[in-house]
């Protein structure tokens, strides 16, 4: 974490984490929740990019802006805040089943795995980053699910780890929806098979369908309108072009060694950024596999969390590869993924799983000294061999105001990242064709001035002297809606904003952000959902308690 203390910052492929919890930081203080449009990116015009993609770590940082953090340190805060939950989540999953010491080298392992460090320094990918951090916690709830005597046990010790299930999973969607996308994959197997494997098939289906719907719930404000609307936005241009799946397959030797870069990923096996696995990690591997063998069937309750790890690991690992093209090509919506090798994320975090369970195994084997001088060393390898690859490229002498001064959100960073415009929109092809006002008189003669301009919220004082047209300078959704005098008016879109014919006179116009009706049932359901979990918890002051006091799995 050592680099985001450094002065400036340092340049990544997703260059606009800065812009978007600015703008995130900038609804919050406007009033705004949940934040969906933002006014300046969109080439100035706004759109409604929370709507639709990973808010999360926005509020977060968004958040942090509120306590007098500027942009580019909330930034670096919020890129900080994403590598510690990792680490912490991977050591209570391990800890839970595998025992402390071991909780701790997992959450090392999984925090120094090669992958992290190029979502982190490499591709900045901070959506991707918080849907790691937060896997483990998914599925500690699902092994505790799975290992719970669901008949012999009171409802109120099973209740927890449905909640941090849906939780879990709520917050991997409201992350990163590609890697929740991923994971759904991964749960609807691992479901099937624990209810396949289980003697309580239908008491468990229950349970797993309720930490389904909860999740839902939870994340319904963000998912709902994200599922519903995003037809009014370009996003199917991602798909294909540049982006196809099938021209960012990783060759199965860049999994052991891959020469560590910052570039792009292209086609074949030159890409210019990594994706190993670690060498020690394989090593780990190769070298425990005797120990393992030799004492699997002394550690029988655990087994399925093996079984699990193995069978996601290697899935993980052939969805990377070309050998799985069949499967792209048949499953709905999966190009929206683009890159096969983003289920390296799942691989960590497996491999991590596996090899926490190996040094369980061989932890039996040893005194508890010699546990300990294995594990320094192993803690050693970790920091000698992964510690190199956590450093970004340069750093850049930038303060929080060159990333977010006007020019810099109305057009670098809108044309980065423009998918979420509308599909006819007219994009500014330089920075002279952005528009510099909310509103323009086209035809006839009259004046604008501005009243009120905010993140939800323009109101102008237009006086016409003639009969003529003005032009709203904001992007179409369905979401915006324009009053005058206090009155609603219907306009005319176009491809360069939404057009209002003005007879001569004076008038107050305004243009709001208004929900829609989906994007208000996703509130109510999220309420819905929060309402229900305080009225159990209400009801059952204890459930954690009692859950901490309950029997190992």
């Amino acid at each position: 974490m050592l680099p985001f203390f450094h002065a400036g910052f340092f340049p990544m492929h997703d260059d606009t984490q800065v812009a978007r919890v600015y703008e995130m930081g900038k609804a919050l203080s406007d009033g705004v929740f949940p934040v969906r449009w933002v006014k300046d990116l969109g080439y100035g015009y706004g759109y409604p990019i929370f709507n639709f993609y990973s808010p999360l770590p926005y509020y977060i940082g968004g958040a942090l802006t509120l306590f007098g953090l500027d942009a580019l340190l909330a930034t670096k805060m919020t890129f900080v805040i994403g590598i510690l939950v990792s680490a912490v989540a991977m050591y209570f999953l391990a800890e839970r089943f595998f025992g402390k010491k071991i909780g701790v080298l997992a959450g090392l392992l999984y925090i120094y795995f090669p992958y992290h460090a190029v979502n982190i320094y490499v591709r900045g990918a901070l959506g991707e980053l918080f849907a790691y951090a937060f896997l483990p916690l998914v599925f500690l709830g699902l092994f505790k699910i799975h290992y719970a005597k669901i008949n012999a046990q009171p409802l109120k010790l099973i209740i927890p780890s449905v909640f941090l299930s849906s939780v879990s999973i709520a917050l991997v969607i409201l992350s990163h929806n590609l890697s929740a996308f991923m994971l759904f994959l991964f749960i609807a197997i691992f479901i099937i098979v624990s209810i396949i494997s289980s003697q309580e098939k239908l008491q468990r289906l229950v349970v797993y369908f309720t930490v389904l719907v909860f999740a839902f719930l939870f994340s319904a404000f963000y998912s709902v309108p994200a599922a519903l609307e995003s037809n009014f936005t370009n996003v199917n241009s991602q798909v294909g072009g540049g982006a196809a799946y099938y021209d960012h397959f990783i060759c199965l030797p860049q999994l052991w060694d891959s020469q560590w870069g910052f570039g792009g990923s292209i086609k074949g096996c030159a890409d210019g950024l990594s994706f190993r696995l670690g060498k020690l990690n394989i090593g780990l591997l190769a070298i425990s596999l005797p120990v393992f063998i030799f004492f699997i069937r002394r550690i029988k309750q655990k087994n399925f969390i093996f079984l699990t790890a193995v069978g996601f690991f290697l899935a993980s690992i052939f969805m990377s590869l070309e050998q799985s093209r069949l499967i792209w090509e048949r499953l709905p919506y999966i190009d929206f993924l683009q890159y096969p090798w983003r289920f390296l994320n799942f691989a960590g975090l497996f491999m991590v799983v596996l090899l926490a369970y190996i040094f369980f195994l061989f932890e039996k084997t040893i005194s508890v000294r010699s546990a300990m001088v294995y594990s320094i060393l192993l803690i050693i390898g970790i920091f000698v061999l992964n510690l190199k690859l956590f450093t970004p490229q340069s750093f850049l002498n930038k303060s929080s105001a060159a990333y977010t001064d006007k020019q810099s959100l109305v057009f670098s960073v809108s044309k980065i990242s423009d998918e979420y415009m509308p599909k006819y929109f007219e994009k500014p092809k330089s920075l002279e064709d952005v528009k510099n006002t909310n509103m323009d008189v086209v035809l006839g003669n009259g004046t604008v001035k501005t009243i009120e301009d905010k993140t939800t919220l323009t109101k102008s004082l237009i006086i016409m002297k003639s009969d003529g047209v003005i032009r709203i300078n904001r992007a179409y959704f369905p979401s915006l809606t324009v009053f005058m005098n206090g009155g609603g008016v219907d306009y005319r879109v176009k491809s360069d904003g939404l057009y209002l014919d003005l007879p001569s006179g004076e008038y107050e116009i305004e243009v709001k952000f208004v929900q829609t009706f989906v994007e208000k049932m996703g509130n109510t359901l999220s309420l819905l959902g929060f309402l229900m979990v305080l009225i159990v918890i209400i009801g059952n002051g204890k459930i954690y308690h009692s859950w901490r006091r309950g029997t190992r799995a």
